[in-house]
């Protein structure tokens, strides 16, 4: 396990965590957030990337609706 930290939680997740992975566990959809990884927007062609320990993750998702 490493530990990494999400929109300011600390998390532990397996070795060889992708985004991709991270965002299921969180049970998000990858195309209804942004997210930035260590204070840089990550796109979604890159959430194959492999999360490392001390990663910083801020995740925002979309929400439709309004007047």
């Amino acid at each position: 396990m490493i530990e990494i930290q999400v929109n300011g939680q600390a998390n532990s997740v397996a070795q060889g965590t992708t985004v991709r992975q991270l965002l299921e566990i969180l049970k998000l959809q990858p195309n209804l957030v942004a997210l930035e990884l260590n204070k840089r927007l990550l796109k979604s062609d890159r959430y194959d990337s492999q999360l490392q320990a001390g990663d910083v993750v801020e995740i925002v998702t979309f929400v439709g609706g309004g007047v």
